[in-house]
């Protein structure tokens, strides 16, 4: 039996799509440029604000306002993280069960910092353990360097820790990380999109679970 399992943020155990695409149009319409679907939104989420308001600029990066753009959404974004957001059913049980059989849990995101810690608290409090989001000078995911920090602070060994995962990053992170994967069909990617990827990549497909229950059944018997 393993004894820690770290979790991805968005996609996987909270559903923050609707206010994601708030902030980004927030901005959007404040700086003059074309709004965006939430479809858009949904396939530029998963490495990071940076790249998600470059996905949402017609000129990327290179946009002369990016900067600017990028601070305020982050700034807009952690005060109104909370106005749809909500855990996917099954979530909160699941980490309760995990905590009653003494696993240890983290996050680990490419949200900002700030958003992370004020969304892990307000939804799971002591049900996670440590979380991490982007911080300056730390590399984000698929760099392994955010899970290992977890793991760090957690007092595990990769060898006795799961991933948690709903995207492509999540994929590339836990196997930079050297931990097994468990994949969530409920996220932003879903399902099939995952599955070709991995063999787009000449990777086995990793389990892909529907409900958040089945974690606490396959961490117990370490499948």
């Amino acid at each position: 039996m393993k004894d820690t399992v770290i979790f991805d943020l968005d996609g996987t155990l909270l559903d923050t799509l609707e206010d994601l695409a708030a902030a980004v149009n927030h901005e959007m319409e404040r700086y003059g440029r074309p709004l965006r679907t939430v479809d858009q939104v949904r396939n530029s989420i998963g490495n990071g604000i940076g790249n998600l308001i470059g996905r949402s600029l017609e000129k990327g990066k290179e946009d002369p306002d990016f900067k600017a753009i990028l601070a305020d959404f982050a700034e807009y974004y952690t005060a109104n993280c909370q106005e749809k957001t909500k855990p996917y059913p099954g979530i909160a049980a699941m980490l309760e069960k995990l905590k009653e059989e003494g696993i240890k849990t983290g996050v680990v995101s490419n949200k900002n910092d700030a958003s992370v810690q004020k969304l892990v608290q307000y939804y799971f409090g002591d049900l996670i353990m440590t979380s991490t989001g982007e911080c300056r000078g730390v590399r984000r995911k698929p760099a392994p360097d955010t899970i290992i920090a977890a793991l760090e602070k957690l007092g595990s060994r990769k060898e006795d820790a799961y991933y948690v995962g709903d995207s492509e990053v999540d994929i590339q992170a836990a196997d930079n990380a050297e931990l097994d994967l468990i994949m969530v069909s409920w996220g932003f990617r879903g399902r099939e999109r995952m599955t070709e990827y991995c063999r787009e990549n000449g990777r086995e497909v990793p389990v892909i679970i529907d409900d958040p229950d089945e974690i606490t059944g396959i961490v117990k018997n370490h499948l």
